[in-house]
């Protein structure tokens, strides 16, 4: 069984915590919970036939992040339809794990959430999007309220891991083979 460990990073207030209650407890507690510092779940799925146990950490605090940053394999990086800011955040999420973990590239899934709120939208899904094809990682609306695409968003994170470690493994023995000396001898 593969444990992964994966960080929701965004902006307060987004609906991290209820996303994460969602999928490992499968109950929305709905405005009245704000968590203390950090919140960790942990869950046991089977994903395309393969068993993982997932470690999933939330901190409020966004100083805090940067220990647990370089600790996760993979991110769900979320902002609400509903908040312009929480939507610009993301960017800057992505930046700052980027040069925590010194890589352009780890495996991530952008999450717009409270699709419920349809009404009160602020960001189009269209562009929610663009900004996932800019730095190429999937993209999902989601309603932890309505339990609308959460599975579907932890579950591709994890494909997103094994993609990630795949590519990286097949680059590492490419490597090393080049690195490789091989000696021929012939006895006559």
């Amino acid at each position: 069984m593969m444990l992964y460990r994966h960080i929701v990073v965004g902006k307060g207030g987004v609906g991290k915590t209820a996303l994460m209650n969602q999928f490992v407890q499968r109950r929305f507690f709905g405005d009245g919970y704000w968590p203390m510092e950090e919140d960790t779940y942990r869950k046991q799925v089977e994903i395309d036939d393969e068993m993982y146990l997932l470690d999933i950490v939330e901190t409020e605090c966004q100083e805090e992040i940067q220990g647990l940053d370089l600790k996760g394999e993979g991110f769900l990086i979320v902002y609400s339809i509903t908040n312009r800011e929480s939507f610009e955040q993301v960017t800057r999420e992505i930046e700052k794990i980027q040069k925590m973990k010194e890589k352009e590239d780890f495996p991530m899934v952008i999450v717009g959430n409270k699709i419920d709120l349809e009404k009160d939208r602020k960001i189009s899904q269209n562009e929610a999007m663009d900004l996932a094809k800019t730095y190429n990682c999937p993209f999902f609306e989601t309603s932890a309220k309505n339990n609308h695409n959460v599975q579907e968003a932890f579950y591709q994170l994890v494909r997103e891991v094994n993609l990630y470690n795949s590519k990286n493994n097949i680059k590492k023995n490419q490597s090393q083979n080049e690195n490789q000396k091989t000696y021929k001898c012939t006895i006559f």
